[in-house]
């Protein structure tokens, strides 16, 4: 009964991912003056999906691989490092987050190297 509830709860999360993918794919079509057909849209939700799901794969092997249960920022721009461009704007978003951190928190913060390498952004990985 449970695995029930579970699989209805990932169809319903997908359904929800795949509708927003298509909502914004039609507003930057708008925004563009195109138009697209209903076959790509559903082509663009199902590969942004697809890609979500792979990028949840790699940053679960990199905050295992650094010894954590979650992943943090420098996991996100690890999972980038094939994209040049992509990792530049993520590391850049990254040290604006630093930036933007009160003083006060970051003087009380008195940790390792590696862990201020890492913003506070982190994401729970369950135990499988």
């Amino acid at each position: 009964m449970e695995r029930e509830e579970d699989d209805s709860e990932s169809e319903l999360l997908i359904d929800r991912f795949r509708l927003s993918t298509i909502h914004i794919a039609e507003a930057e079509a708008k925004r563009n003056a195109m138009e697209i057909s209903g076959p790509v849209m559903a082509c663009i939700a199902d590969l942004a999906f697809k890609y979500t799901e792979q990028l949840a794969k790699d940053l679960e092997l990199f905050s295992q691989h650094g010894g954590r249960k979650t992943a943090n920022m420098e996991d996100v721009i690890l999972s980038a490092h094939r994209n040049e461009h992509l990792t530049a704007l993520l590391r850049s978003f990254c040290n604006d987050l630093k930036a933007k951190e009160p003083q006060s928190e970051r003087n009380r913060k008195k940790s390792s190297k590696r862990e201020d390498q890492a913003t506070t952004s982190v994401v729970h990985i369950p135990d499988s």
